[in-house]
């Protein structure tokens, strides 16, 4: 039995033993006992017993056992022409002195506070600050609307706010303490104080109440890390819900802490000493397992990045990266890369650094097409790994796992379930899904470690959603299949399933075969209302940059591929052209929105966009076409 084999057989049939095994990665002060308990809802919870502390695990230890000297942290920010390092010992310091400065101002354990903040090294010592103090951090992507921010706060309610005077965008600032200003305003919870980090690009006026973070950390003390329990909250992060309320996703501290170690190894393959970097932004579930938590639990460097895939200064960006701090495993989204396919289709940028540290490149975030890959398989000398996990898991579900096992990749795959996820594809009425058969993909109970432990304040909406729908599962909204050799293709939400006169189709396969023309950078295909056959499917397209083909041609070309690749059936017959499509700011593309434009159905610009002028592209596009119901909807401002 191959390695992997062995160790997922041993997660699914004994998992008390398979996590007891991996607590010892990891310095506990108790360590647990109890490895796995339920609670009284039959909801998985690990290491009960156990007593830890996170910003101890991934700071102070390592110091004292002799990585004070080592880089923790490599800041790399091409949009303020900055760089900056920050050892083991001096990132301890600083988070020590920031922790007693909220200690003074009142935080505590199972406190909350909420930090609002750019990709700058004071986000990543807030974060652990309070984590050291046993505290519970929100971390609020930085740039949402007063309005999203408010909300959060009113959930959480922070006893105290982290935030930065300005964020830094490609070609402009955006500042930060005037909207946590209009937030407070809309809030009814009020929290104690206000921590400013000033930005000397943009500095902020304080009011009462506001404290200056340079200021606080230099008269504070040294803070020493509380203990807490394994199942005591780590943090809160607000996800998108169906009602309007974003989803609080509560993680647990020592379950997370123990699964985000074995990942580094078994996933990431990285060592200690070895240097990790994450294209992400610490506001999102990647940013808070792989650039914050996890490279510095495994004794790693981790690269911290505050620009873009591109024009910051070019699509070169990445490249330059891996060379400079010599990384050994990179991982961003596939969003990024086809940016950069687009900016720069033949990769003539690659040639000017020596990216030879590479041995692995990670992609996650949403479905890495099939032609992305072939682009990132054919341009480079590594393995391409698409992996499936969700704000909610907090880690990987499904993935190639090089520390165990290097496994052969296949395109739109995102290979194996990861030992202690037990995957499996249901049907509707809760049947097992044949090979190549499409459903619901779901996780047998017991969850492993790491995975969210409910919906701050709201169990019942935990459980509703989660737990409901098929009675031992944890149901992941996305929907997939399994091929005869057990691999896990993920086709998207399933939500994104078409019914076209009673045939169900993925969108997700008719991206792959229009994202696979030349001419194509980026694509996505929405089912829309249709009153003879329900619903049919529309592509809409952005070509690569200097594509000067007429537009006419190249949307002919796409219907007859997909008629020829999926058939008639699928009624892919439209496809619009357009400049940019709508994303949210990690990447994804909303497609739920997408659709409501082409039917007319009203809808709201959602807080995670990223560029709320796209709508109008797709939006003029469609109403010109005359797309569905688009030419009734109202103008869009």
């Amino acid at each position: 039995m191959s390695r992997y084999h062995e160790a997922f057989r041993q997660a699914d049939e004994h998992p008390e033993l398979f996590w007891a095994e991996q607590v010892r990665r990891l310095p506990w002060y108790t360590p647990p006992t109890q490895i796995l308990t339920y609670d009284d809802q039959q909801h998985a919870r690990w290491f009960s017993d156990g007593e830890i502390n996170i910003c101890y695990a991934a700071l102070d230890y390592h110091v004292e056992q002799g990585r004070a000297d080592q880089p923790a942290i490599y800041w790399d920010s091409p949009v303020t022409h900055a760089k900056r390092t920050l050892t083991y010992r001096q990132l301890r310091d600083q988070v020590a002195h920031f922790a007693g400065a909220l200690a003074i101002m009142g935080v505590k354990k199972g406190d909350r506070v909420v930090i609002y903040m750019p990709m700058i090294p004071e986000a990543l010592v807030a974060m652990y600050a309070c984590a050291r103090l046993g505290a519970i951090h929100s971390v609020v992507f930085g740039g949402f609307a007063p309005h999203e921010l408010a909300m959060r706060i009113d959930d959480a309610e922070p006893k105290v706010v982290v935030t930065a005077s300005c964020g830094i965008e490609v070609e402009n600032v955006i500042p930060y303490k005037p909207i946590v200003d209009q937030a407070l305003a809309l809030s009814t919870h009020q929290p104690q104080a206000c921590v400013v980090y000033q930005r000397s690009i943009h500095p902020a006026t304080l009011a009462e109440g506001d404290y200056d973070w340079d200021a606080v950390i230099a008269s504070a003390p040294f803070a020493e890390c509380v203990p807490v329990k394994s199942t005591d909250p780590l943090y809160i992060l607000y996800t998108s819900g169906t009602t309007g309320k974003p989803k609080g996703v509560v993680r647990d501290t020592g379950g997370y802490a123990v699964a985000l170690a074995y990942s580094m190894e078994a996933i990431y393959a990285v060592a200690p000493g070895e240097v990790f970097f994450t294209a992400s932004d610490v506001g999102w579930v990647v940013g808070h397992s792989y650039i914050v938590y996890a490279p510095l639990l495994r004794g790693c460097t981790s690269v911290m990045y505050e620009g873009k895939p591109v024009n910051t200064p070019d699509a070169g960006s990445f490249w330059r990266l891996i060379e400079e701090y010599k990384v050994k495993s990179f991982f961003t989204a596939p969003t990024a890369f086809r940016a950069i396919k687009k900016a720069d289709p033949a990769a003539e940028l690659l040639a000017k650094y020596d990216i030879s540290s590479l041995r692995y490149l990670y992609v996650a975030g949403e479905r890495l097409d099939p032609p992305t890959f072939h682009w990132l398989d054919d341009l480079l000398d590594v393995p391409v790994i698409d992996h499936w996990w969700q704000t909610e898991t907090g880690w990987p579900i499904a993935a190639n796992q090089p520390g165990l096992e290097d496994m052969p990749i296949k395109a739109g795959s995102a290979t194996f379930p990861v030992p202690g996820f037990n995957v499996q594809v249901l049907g509707r009425d809760g049947e097992q899904a044949a090979p190549m058969e499409q459903g619901s993909v779901v996780i047998k109970q017991p969850m492993p470690p790491g995975c969210l432990i409910g919906i701050w304040r709201d169990p019942q909406r935990f459980h509703s959603a989660y737990m409901a729908a098929f009675p031992g599962y944890y149901l992941t909204g996305d929907g997939g299949y399994f091929d005869e050799s057990g691999y896990l293709f993920i086709m998207g939400r399933t939500d994104d399933v078409i019914n076209v006169a009673g045939h169900r189709l993925s969108t997700g396969e008719m991206e792959e075969v229009v994202g696979a023309h030349p001419a194509v950078a980026e694509c996505a295909v929405i089912g829309i209302h249709d009153m003879l056959k329900g619903q049919v499917p529309i592509g809409l397209v952005i070509p690569k940059d200097g594509f000067d083909g007429d537009e006419v041609t190249l949307e002919n070309e796409l219907i007859a591929r997909v008629r020829d690749t999926i058939g008639p059936i699928a009624c892919f017959k439209q496809v619009l052209v357009v400049n940019r499509l709508p994303k949210t700011r990690s990447g994804k593309i909303l497609r739920k929105l997408l659709r409501n434009i082409a039917d007319g159905k009203a809808f709201g610009i959602p807080s995670t966009i990223d560029d709320p002028t796209s709508l109008n592209d797709v939006h003029t596009a469609m109403c010109e076409r005359a797309v569905g119901s688009a030419d009734k909807a109202a103008p869009l401002g």
